[in-house]
């Protein structure tokens, strides 16, 4: 049960400090702390720690001498990009696993991860109903690339996920799993995640390919989403960088 508390209050962080930042309460050049994550969302140092790795990882934060972090600058363009990017080697990945590379173990867990979906994307209610997705859609991602049986794919998959939103779970605090039109969202990225699997499945490689693309797309339309219900969310220009 502790662990499991501990994990909560990690995903709390994470999705809180990434909500800041998008949504400008933190700009670009802002010296972020565990102190600072302590105050703002009640957790204890550990979740804020790792928060912060967290965030460092996928490109929000940059690091400021030896042990502090500041808000990286970045673009809307940046994002999007990065977004394009993954879905194009998880495509390459559901590709080369229906063209054989996927054993029948691995698109069992696939299916098997799939049903749980289910049972989570039908009734997200709570913020331990967002615990469970991020696992298991986490969980998905892992198989997929797993099932393309290629370092290749997993280096750059690794390389594009330290780019800003380019996870599969950029989710922020402030955009509500249940929230109807991000339930909408999960929702169609839920049958896509079914229509991966029985792609793979029947070894049908460009409509796998196509699929996990469109798929990526869900992550731009939570994006979109989330600027939409923001008077102004000050990222740079389209183009615009900071030196």
């Amino acid at each position: 049960m502790e662990n499991e508390s501990a994990k909560s209050q990690t995903l709390k962080a994470i999705l809180g400090l990434r909500g800041l930042i998008v949504d400008g309460e933190l700009i670009p050049g802002t010296r972020v702390s565990e102190p600072l994550i302590i105050k703002y969302f009640g957790v204890s140092r550990t979740p804020a720690r790792m928060a912060l790795m967290q965030t460092f990882e996928e490109g929000l934060l940059e690091r400021h001498g030896k042990s502090s972090y500041v808000v990286r600058a970045f673009s809307e363009e940046d994002m999007f990009q990065a977004i394009e990017v993954r879905g194009s080697l998880e495509g390459m990945a559901a590709r080369l696993a229906a063209e054989g590379k996927a054993t029948p173990a691995i698109i069992a867990e696939m299916q098997k991860c799939v049903v749980e979906l289910d049972d989570v994307v039908s009734g997200v209610t709570q913020a331990t109903d967002q615990d469970a997705y991020v696992k298991l859609n986490d969980q998905f991602h892992n198989l997929l690339l797993e099932a393309s049986g290629s370092q290749i794919v997993e280096r750059g998959l690794k390389h594009i996920k330290t780019l800003p939103f380019a996870s599969p779970n950029a989710f922020v605090k402030s955009l509500s799993l249940n929230m109807p039109a991000v339930k909408r969202i999960l929702i169609m990225a839920q049958e896509q995640h079914r229509m991966i699997v029985e792609a793979i499945r029947y070894g049908k490689g460009t409509r796998a390919q196509a699929l996990a693309l469109e798929h990526s797309l869900c992550a731009t339309r939570y994006l979109q989403l989330l600027r939409s219900m923001e008077s102004e969310i000050p990222f740079m220009s389209k183009n615009q960088k900071v030196n």
